[in-house]
């Protein structure tokens, strides 16, 4: 039995087609809610629908009022969209977090043997993080907060955008999870310790422009952190990236 779509999703398909051939691009206003109902031939309501979905799939902006910023504009900015499906769909088991942590480790692993593989690369603010993290009066959720932006500051330096907002989805999707790992660590201090010079390894690895020690040394130090904090049990199967 096939299952019609709803009106508001064959508005997302109509609004997607316009994407896709170029007539919809990041900047333009979608037309108002009146004229597409009219030419999609749905209620202002479906239309209505439709935008929101957009919008909380971070491809709109939609403003109130007049002038050039007001109503619905394409934007093109995912990253907050993804960030919260995952948030979501981890929250309501709709990904094991052995999966997450997995293609956390295929994607860093790459990542990490790509920028040694270009290296000199430009890892200033992966750089600056590091120094903050040296911070002796951090406490667990500030210093995790920064290791969180050290791994996207090296997806970032390795320029591809999707790679970057896919880290940024899937390491704030178990924020909750890497935060209560923390707290079953019987020595934070030494933990911070240990993972800051797993970090600097990762950097020297790159420095050196070495893949394969880069590769390594970013999926150990991942891995190493899940298991000690008990975030994952003996038993979640993770992958081995190398």
């Amino acid at each position: 039995m096939t299952t019609e779509p709803k009106a508001w999703e064959s508005v997302l398909a109509r609004i997607e087609e316009r994407l896709v051939d170029g007539r919809l691009r990041p900047g333009d206003h979608l037309p108002p809610e009146r004229a597409l109902a009219a030419e999609f031939g749905v209620a202002r309501s479906s239309v209505r629908e439709a935008v929101r979905v957009l919008e909380a799939m971070g491809l709109i902006r939609t403003q109130t009022g007049s002038g050039p910023s007001s109503g619905a504009i394409i934007i093109a900015r995912p990253q907050g969209g993804m960030e919260a499906l995952m948030r979501l769909q981890v929250a309501a088991s709709g990904f094991p977090v052995a999966d997450v942590v997995s293609t956390r480790l295929l994607l860093e692993s790459s990542v990490a043997g790509e920028l040694a593989g270009h290296s000199p690369v430009d890892l200033a603010d992966a750089r600056q993080l590091l120094d903050a993290m040296d911070e002796p009066a951090l406490t667990a959720p500030e210093f995790l907060a920064l290791d969180a932006r050290f791994h996207l500051a090296l997806a970032e330096a390795a320029g591809n955008a999707v790679v970057a907002t896919m880290m940024a989805g899937l390491r704030n999707s178990i924020e909750g999870y890497v935060l209560a790992g923390a707290e079953r660590i019987p020595d934070w201090d030494a933990m911070a310790a240990r993972l800051r010079a797993e970090h600097r390894g990762v950097i020297d690895a790159i420095d050196a422009g070495d893949p394969a020690a880069a590769h390594t040394r970013i999926h150990d130090h991942i891995s190493g952190y899940y298991r000690d904090a008990r975030t994952l049990s003996p038993s979640d199967p993770i992958t081995d990236a190398r």
